[in-house]
């Protein structure tokens, strides 16, 4: 058996698939989106469906992509309830570089809850946490991920977690999404999350960062560009995440990128904004942006935009 959490290395359309087993592959532009779809329980994988995305390298990629960005919200909104509170929920250790785009992702999610503040129509609740490893907080996933449920009552939870390949030629290159919760392969992992044990449906989105190296057990293989895999997977993957959940900012957010403005954005005085949000019946929403500049030795240029939501027309 490979050890691996990538369900398109396990069925693929071009192999005798099991009874039980469908899947299929595409090509959109420079994406190659492959579906699995597990109808049964018994197999290598969980029951549910499997969607991955194949890009060029995640590494020169990040939330200026428009175009994997849209494809990869897309394939994730079609995996959850289309209303309602979201917890996602970033899996890892944020010390160890080939395990921290689960925090690391949660850092760029548009957080829309918090106490005291009223839920404002159009835009949907979303909170976020990167709960840690069970050795800083004495506490194992399951537990934390339960007591997040039980408070934050979510309608979903979106797992991100770093992810297995048994192809090295795949590690930094995939994005993968699945509605069958947080099941890795390593054998002995505490790290499983699913619908049956949380009582909600349960996401799990990540990228491959790692092998298990044929030489020995305890032997892992990383890509080389490891660094830059996490912080430019976790930019694409929070995107992905913010526009699968706001659809409606998420197209503000990618003027931010692209000048092509789709509602009113600026980074001037917020006094301006905040009266012309009073006269219009608009949502003002504050947005801290950090641009990075991977050719570059230099540190990310943080600015602050305020973003102004139109009236809900639905």
């Amino acid at each position: 058996m490979r050890l691996t959490d990538m369900a398109d290395e396990l069925y693929t359309a071009a192999t005798d698939l099991p009874g039980g087993v469908r899947a299929a592959t595409a090509k959109r532009g420079g994406v190659t989106v492959t579906r699995v779809e597990i109808a049964r329980e018994g197999l290598e994988k969980p029951r549910g469906r499997y969607v991955t995305l194949e890009v060029p390298s995640v590494s020169v990629l990040d939330e200026r992509d428009a175009e994997v960005i849209e494809q990869a919200a897309d394939e994730l909104r079609a995996l959850l309830p289309p209303e309602g509170p979201v917890l996602v929920l970033g899996v890892g250790n944020r010390r160890v570089t080939a395990d921290a785009l689960g925090p690391r992702t949660v850092q760029k999610i548009f957080v829309t809850m918090g106490a005291g503040r009223p839920p404002v129509k159009g835009i949907r609740p979303v909170a976020a946490v990167a709960p840690g490893v069970s050795a800083s907080t004495g506490l194992s996933l399951q537990q934390l991920a339960g007591a997040l449920v039980r408070e934050v009552r979510p309608t979903a939870l979106i797992c991100v977690d770093s992810l297995c390949s048994s192809e090295p030629q795949r590690l930094g290159r995939t994005l993968q999404f699945s509605d069958t919760g947080l099941c890795p392969a390593q054998p002995g992992s505490s790290k499983h999350l699913d619908a049956a044990r949380l009582g909600l449906p349960v996401i799990a989105a990540g990228i491959p960062t790692l092998m298990m190296a044929q030489e020995g057990k305890d032997l892992v293989v990383t890509p080389r560009e490891l660094d830059s895999v996490i912080a430019h997977g976790a930019a694409l993957l929070g995107a992905a995440i913010n526009r699968a959940l706001q659809p409606r900012l998420s197209r503000i957010a990618s003027a931010v990128r692209t000048s092509s403005m789709s509602g009113q954005l600026c980074n001037t005085h917020g006094e301006v904004h905040r009266q012309h949000a009073a006269r219009t019946g608009s949502t003002l929403f504050f947005a801290p942006c950090i641009r990075t500049v991977p050719e570059r030795r230099a540190p990310p240029v943080i600015r602050s935009f305020f973003i102004l939501i139109p009236p809900h027309s639905g």
